[in-house]
């Protein structure tokens, strides 16, 4: 494997990171793991210190049926007191019309620590259509919780566009479903037309959802939507799109297609873009099976209109 050696590195291997800081203090992680066969843990008080915390398995995938491949995208969230985990899995490797088989699922877990205590499956989130869908993340606005995911629409062209709707309890959405973007920039359609991997931020009355776009290889970017947080976040007239990405490869410091990220804020309360990315382009075979996408975490700053602004991978 090609070593990876600086301070933006929080773990070798771990793709479509997930961390949350929660009200006990700790910074909580997870992440797809390179085998695809199970959702870890790890919590730590510093988001260095995620490279050396424990990791303990949270659950596995099953022998047969839809649980049971290609896990992916475990998300972490604290919803009314419990733990909930948002994943995508597949019932095989299979490719069908150009597409994986995966489907959203969802874990609770009752226990103050989520690394402890027992994971009770919730099961499949049903949305519109019984088509590809992965990407789950959850964000609270004026009390409602709502899901915001990446499906193939089956009338519309390309691998998935993002939709929100209100959740009814956090494993059930109310419909119907919003679609708030589809591929349509150049820098979306890479590869292949894709938009996935939403992560929310809120600041400044408005509200931020990045997502990743293209191919999973050097490709990969993340584009922006937002909306003034006094609109109605169900209406898709609400939300405006970056016509650029807003973090894309740098070839400077041989950091490729980052993309899939979440946010949090560092030890002194500073904002933070966690997302993953590999220090090379010379993939063999699909990018999907390449182990060498790392989790990575720097700073951001807010511009003068209350944006932020990530510039390039460090």
């Amino acid at each position: 494997m090609k070593q990876v050696e600086d301070r933006h590195l929080i773990l070798e291997q771990r793709a479509d990171p997930w961390v949350y800081m929660h009200t006990d203090g700790y910074y909580y992680f997870t992440a797809s793991v390179p085998e695809y066969d199970l959702i870890e843990l790890r919590r730590a008080k510093s988001l260095q210190a995620l490279k050396t915390a424990e990791p303990v398995t949270a659950w596995v995938k099953h022998e047969t049926g839809p649980m049971s491949d290609l896990i992916w995208a475990p998300e972490l969230h604290h919803i009314h007191g419990k733990w909930y985990i948002y994943f995508a899995a597949a019932k095989s490797r299979d490719i069908v019309n150009g597409l994986f088989d995966h489907r959203m699922f969802v874990l609770e877990n009752e226990s103050a620590n989520p690394l402890d205590g027992e994971w009770v499956e919730k099961g499949q989130v049903q949305t519109e259509w019984d088509s590809f869908a992965l990407d789950a993340t959850v964000f609270e606005h004026k009390d409602v919780h709502y899901l915001v995911w990446a499906q193939k629409d089956p009338a519309i062209d390309g691998n998935s566009n993002l939709y929100i709707a209100e959740l009814e309890n956090p494993w059930t959405i109310k419909l119907p479903q919003v679609m708030l973007t589809k591929p349509e920039f150049d820098w979306e359609t890479r590869g292949f037309l894709v938009n996935e991997g939403a992560a929310v931020l809120k600041r400044n009355g408005q509200i931020f959802i990045t997502y990743s776009a293209s191919a999973t290889d050097d490709n990969y970017c993340l584009g922006m939507l937002c909306a003034s947080s006094e609109s109605d976040v169900l209406n898709p007239a609400s939300w405006s799109k970056a016509f650029r990405p807003v973090f894309q490869t740098n070839e400077a410091v041989n950091q490729f297609g980052p993309g899939h990220n979440s946010f949090t804020v560092n030890e002194n309360g500073e904002d933070v873009i966690v997302y993953h990315a590999r220090t090379y382009t010379e993939i063999e075979g699909d990018p999907l099976y390449d182990p060498n996408r790392h989790a990575r975490a720097q700073m951001f700053i807010w511009n003068e209109e209350g944006r932020p602004e990530f510039g390039k991978p460090l």
